[in-house]
């Protein structure tokens, strides 16, 4: 069973920094891409970062310049630093992962999510 369990949420004031951990355990062969999304109150979840297995990155718009996605293939886990933090970052954030078993079939899995809150 693979799964993957997220840390490093919390309240922090605007402008302040956070970096959000996502650790996959459980057997597999290897992680393809990995992704961090976010889902406010009343809004629809949406896609923050992602990275590839060979480190290639995208950012949304929203968060170009200030949040940086990045992974450790030996630890099997990806990060978000997230800087210059706005109320408008409030959040829950997910990462998933598409993993590939040993049988070389392909499947997305969800962490819990963790709760990031940028109030004053």
């Amino acid at each position: 069973q693979v799964q993957l369990v997220e840390s490093g949420g919390g309240l922090v004031q605007p402008g302040g920094s956070l970096r959000l951990s996502c650790a996959a355990s459980g057997r597999f062969f290897s992680i393809n891409d990995m992704a961090w999304h976010r889902q406010a109150p009343g809004k629809e979840r949406e896609l923050v970062a992602t990275i590839s297995s060979g480190g290639t990155t995208n950012h949304a718009d929203s968060v170009k310049g200030r949040f940086t996605i990045s992974r450790d293939n030996a630890k099997k886990t990806v990060f978000l630093q997230m800087n210059s933090l706005m109320p408008e970052d409030t959040a829950v954030y997910y990462c998933n992962a598409v993993v590939v078993s040993f049988s070389l079939m392909r499947q997305t899995y969800w962490g819990q999510g963790t709760q990031v809150t940028v109030s004053s």
